[in-house]
């Protein structure tokens, strides 16, 4: 099971602020421990929503309406995130509960989501694209019987 361990947006990190080099060090020990076990996925940070562009979808339909950033940090803004693929919830929790935080930039929010599994998606796409071929050629070949 996919989990996403999202990381919410602060006044600092809207604001640009770096974190020391302490939570740095940790969250890289972090990586690597998730890397070690064979459950990371992916993990980056995300730049303030001052570098961001968000697009509205009215109600009615029409046209969309673009917005450019930066947004308010009440809006729950994420900082980034962190995905993983552990065989239950419960370990998901473990790992976010082993997430450091940043102890001198306020209170600090990590939210974990389930990704949604689509298995075609999951599957190798140069797989799914011989699959094709060889459908292709088959039903070439039958044509011809």
């Amino acid at each position: 099971m996919r989990y996403m361990l999202m990381v919410k947006s602060t006044g600092y990190s809207e604001a640009g602020v770096k974190h020391g080099r302490e939570y740095n060090d940790a969250m890289i020990a972090f990586r690597q421990s998730l890397a070690r076990a064979g459950v990371l996925l992916a993990a980056e940070d995300l730049q303030p929503s001052s570098s961001g562009i968000r697009i509205t979808y009215p109600l009615q339909g029409g046209k969309p309406e673009v917005n450019v950033g930066p947004f308010p940090v009440d809006q729950q803004l994420i900082a980034g995130y962190t995905l993983i693929d552990v065989t239950t919830e419960e370990e998901a929790v473990e790992w976010a509960l082993r997430m450091p935080v940043p102890i001198s930039h306020g209170e600090y929010e990590i939210e974990m989501r389930k990704l949604q599994e689509n298995l075609d998606a999951m599957r190798d796409p140069r797989a799914l694209a011989m699959e094709g071929d060889l459908e292709d050629q088959i039903n070439m070949l039958k044509k011809y019987k």
